[in-house]
């Protein structure tokens, strides 16, 4: 179902959309240090919700946490129903909690068609098949070709990944995302170190992502937050400062002082 189809059904009801991921309590300690101090989050079905706070505020431990990559010292973390606070991140992966990074994480070698084509073999279940050639089953191909449409990959689809944009390299690397068909996707700065040049396409292609995939994005564009967001999580020395929709964000004065400093909120 849609995300329009929830906040239909909220409003007729009066009930919310369904918890898809949470976080409780989560305490993430390095020696004397805490990174994560008591957050809680709650992403709901179809969410487009926004992480934002100033460098060193925890996003990226947070982040960590909730994808597997650390194991926190204390709390929970439950993905529909189910605790998955120690399980590995790539059976995270296999239950539909998906990540992109802030630096590319792609094969340079391979073009954007081989590389979808990998992806979304080993999603079908194809990946063993390795005496057959990427791409052969009808199903992978249709696939392949959808996500290189979606994600405005077409003109260099048969490049190898080491030549391409920077910008698409970040497309690339959301169509990958997509093609491992999540339910929860977290995208780590999406935009980070795009030229204004090719700004417009990323953010043309993440504010079109399917409505049913609920969107976690930690990102420090406003532009971007601002545009893509219906609620929005304020992080602080790793606690948890605010939570509200965009306009009340914009409208905290706790927000424009810490997170911001010396400048400006813009809705």
């Amino acid at each position: 179902m849609s995300a329009a189809y929830y906040e239909a059904v909220a409003q007729a009801t009066g009930a919310a959309a369904p918890v898809v991921l949470e976080a409780q309590g989560l305490v993430m300690r390095f020696g004397g240090i805490t990174a994560t101090n008591q957050v809680s989050l709650q992403l709901r079905q179809g969410a487009r919700h926004a992480l934002i706070g100033p460098n060193g505020a925890g996003k990226t431990t947070l982040i960590n946490l909730l994808t597997g990559v650390l194991v926190p010292t204390e709390g929970r973390i439950m993905l529909e129903g189910q605790d998955i606070t120690r399980l590995a991140p790539h059976l995270r992966a296999r239950r539909g909690l998906v990540r992109t990074f802030q630096i590319n994480q792609l094969f340079d070698t391979m073009t954007p068609l081989q590389t979808l084509a990998m992806v979304v073999s080993q999603r079908q279940g194809l990946g063993g098949r390795w005496w057959q050639p990427l791409g052969r089953q009808k199903a992978v191909v249709e696939r392949c070709e959808q996500l290189i449409e979606q994600f405005h990959l077409r003109d260099v689809a048969g490049q190898e990944t080491r030549v391409l944009a920077y910008g698409k390299r970040r497309l690339l690397e959301i169509a990958i995302a997509l093609a491992c068909e999540p339910r929860v996707l977290l995208l780590d700065e999406p935009v980070a170190g795009v030229p204004a040049g090719e700004r417009d396409e990323l953010l043309h292609t993440v504010a079109d992502l399917p409505s049913d995939v609920s969107v976690l994005l930690i990102e420090h564009d406003m532009d971007l937050v601002f545009s893509f967001a219906r609620r929005m999580t304020v992080l602080v020395n790793g606690t948890l400062l605010t939570e509200g929709s965009p306009a009340e964000i914009a409208d905290d004065p706790q927000v424009r002082a810490v997170y911001l400093g010396h400048g400006e909120v813009h809705a």
